[in-house]
């Protein structure tokens, strides 16, 4: 591992040494050399740790909070910041805020032994019986676990990632099928995106170890993440046997329910948790989406505003009311978000969408130089942690073109799967494409469904090979292609009504079209296109769920857009045909025109029903989902107008 060593070789092992020797004269002068010296922003916030701890272990109260605060200020994520905040609660008698800071501490890093051995005593004291017991059983659960894997727990929150992985098949080596660990090992890959081989740790494991329910609550959340719902329910049934009236258990198959279309099974779920403890904000929110899955928005608004009335900094609980896109924020609530954003413990995911919300307050009140304020703070938090990497994206497309040529083609006719059921819509997130499935999805013989995991699932299975995706796909047997249509088809039936046709939406499969084409060879891909500033601004004003890490930067929006602009030209030259490019704009002016030009491209018949798309009830969980539940409209059409002072980059890419 590389030493962390600054330009004047002050070693932060050093200051650590220092602190565990009993030096803290030195640990705090080295702290300060490490801080003077302006090093890394990772060395930066180590010192300033460091130096705080040291500070508080002398007795300079003061100085160490004003250490911490600097440091929380520049991570709000510090998890041991906080714990920091705790111990100099205590140390002044403050035990409300103490218990306030080793909770914060232990919802950023779970596996905070020290603070919730703080927190149980706290708790105790504060007559706080359900999180005392709560506090109890973390404690018991983190102290009955091997040292090498809780150490690996605590490098995972820290996100020490590869280390954490390391640390974690190092130990199943030599204590193979140890529940913790397999456990472990899945987190990590789910945090690493690596959903596939999480899902096979995870499925292993249950297997091996059916009464673990924490394994089988991870496989739950995993498999809904996938877009597995079905399986999901199914798997929420299994622990709900056993413990049918664990709130974490209801709500997961609530959640899955709301995935397969049992929208109002959902709620009656969610409203059901919600007789026996009304005081929960997370379910609240929850039961809000589910509401404004099934159109009915005006009880998604109050489920929405009872979520943040019983949390004042519940950061999504505005966002939500906001991504409503027709909610208009009142000068209380105006208020209130402002207060809340300014409190300096407030936590970076709550600030985050605290930013969003008051950007669409503000774009609403037309007063558009705040809104980009606030858009641009709010992007910059995302971005912070953001593992988005241009470079890796340029070695994707390049490697899609010179795999998936015209003479790989040539050489693949008449192989996959021959069924024409799939209508993949891809392109760009805000580009129109629910509009377009929800058009298609008014027709008679189509079924919508969601953005479906299973072609992205299966790229990054082929990953995995030796010879990496997609340079497999010129090694592998024909035969494979078509089992991998055919399994295809077979997972995606859990997402149907019926209808001969059906469609997946899932924007990012414009990267794997040559897959696609060779495993399904007579399913339709529509490419949905929308003006680049239009598309690529309103990306930037969207706080997408996950995923999506280009959209927090507009250098990053610009080099993405033209990257799928490229490799759709690769598609049109090597597979002439294939795809039918429908523009946003040109659907806003012909709407009849345009959805003809489709259904004839999808070979199915006109039905007028497509021209009154707005009338088609089924569930939508995009950002788009009240817009196409409106006639046709050109109310968004150039919105990025309002903000043109602030997009030069856009403007000089794409005008």
């Amino acid at each position: 591992m590389v030493e962390n060593v600054n330009q004047h070789g002050i070693k932060i092992d050093d200051i650590k040494r220092a602190l565990q020797s009993g030096d803290i004269n030195s640990a705090i002068s080295l702290s300060q050399q490490v801080l003077d010296n302006q090093d890394s922003p990772e060395q930066q916030i180590e010192a300033l740790y460091l130096l705080a701890v040291a500070q508080r272990t002398k007795g300079l109260i003061n100085e160490a909070t004003e250490t911490v605060n600097k440091l929380i200020t520049t991570d709000p994520n510090h998890a041991r910041a906080h714990q920091e905040n705790g111990y100099l609660a205590i140390s002044t008698g403050n035990i409300p805020n103490a218990a306030t800071a080793f909770a914060r501490a232990t919802r950023l890093n779970p596996a905070l032994l020290s603070s919730w051995q703080k927190l149980a005593p706290l708790y105790h004291e504060l007559n706080h019986v359900e999180g005392e017991r709560f506090a109890t059983q973390r404690i018991a659960y983190l102290t009955q676990l091997p040292v090498e894997i809780r150490g690996a727990r605590d490098l995972m929150y820290e996100g020490k990632l590869a280390i954490a992985d390391t640390v974690c098949r190092r130990f199943l080596q030599k204590h193979n099928h140890h529940v913790e660990a397999m456990l472990l090992l899945a987190e990590v890959g789910i945090k690493l995106k690596l959903y596939h081989k999480a899902e096979f740790l995870l499925e292993s494991c249950v297997e091996i170890h059916p009464k673990h329910e924490a394994a089988r609550a991870e496989y739950v959340q995993l498999l809904a993440k996938l877009g597995k719902f079905s399986q999901a329910k199914q798997q929420a049934d299994v622990l709900l046997n056993e413990n049918p009236d664990n709130h974490h258990y209801l709500a997961a198959k609530a959640s899955a329910m709301v995935g397969i279309g049992e929208v109002d099974q959902a709620i009656t779920l969610y409203q059901q948790i919600l007789s026996e403890r009304n005081d929960l904000p997370g379910i609240q929110l929850l039961l809000g989406h589910a509401y404004k899955a099934n159109g009915n928005i005006e009880q998604a608004v109050a489920s929405y505003q009872q979520a943040y009335k019983i949390r004042p900094d519940f950061g999504d609980a505005f966002w939500s009311l906001a991504n409503t896109k027709t909610y208009r924020f009142t000068d209380d609530e105006l208020a209130l978000m402002q207060s809340q954003l300014d409190k300096v413990d407030i936590e970076q995911d709550d600030k985050a969408h605290l930013e969003f919300a008051l950007a669409k307050t503000y774009e609403d009140r037309k007063q558009y130089d705040s809104a980009f304020d606030h858009y641009q703070s709010g992007n910059a938090l995302k971005n912070q942690r953001n593992q988005y990497s241009q470079s890796k994206l340029d070695e994707q497309i390049a490697a899609q073109k010179s795999v998936f040529t015209k003479d790989y083609f040539k050489s693949h006719q008449g192989v996959g799967d021959p069924s024409p059921d799939p209508i993949f819509i891809v392109g760009l997130p805000r580009a129109g494409s629910t509009l377009l499935e929800q058009i298609l999805a008014s027709h008679s013989q189509v079924d919508g469904t969601m953005e479906l995991h299973n072609v992205l699932g299966l790229a990054a299975r082929l990953s995995g090979n030796k010879s990496g995706y997609p340079e497999v796909v010129t090694e592998i047997e024909s035969e494979y292609l078509a089992r991998f249509g055919k399994q295809f088809i077979e997972d995606t039936r859990y997402y149907r009504q019926g209808a001969p046709f059906f469609i997946d939406k899932m924007p990012n499969n414009f990267m794997h079209i040559g897959l696609i084409k060779s495993m399904l060879p007579n399913a339709k891909i529509i490419d949905a296109r929308r003006d680049p500033i239009a598309c690529c601004f309103s990306g930037y004003k969207q706080l997408f769920a996950e995923g999506q890490e280009f959209s927090y930067d507009l250098d990053n929006l610009i080099h993405y857009y033209q990257s799928y602009q490229s490799l759709m030209t690769h598609w049109d030259t090597v597979l002439p045909g294939f795809v039918l490019r429908v523009q946003h704009e040109d659907v806003i002016d012909d709407l009849e025109t345009e959805v003809r030009r489709i259904l004839d491209f999808c070979q199915l018949p006109f039905e007028a029903s497509c021209l009154q798309f707005y009338n088609t009830k089924r569930t939508i969980k995009t950002p788009s989902s009240e817009q196409v539940r409106q006639p046709i409209n050109s109310a968004a059409r150039e919105q990025w107008k309002n903000f043109e002072a602030h997009l030069s980059p856009l403007l000089k890419a794409f005008k």
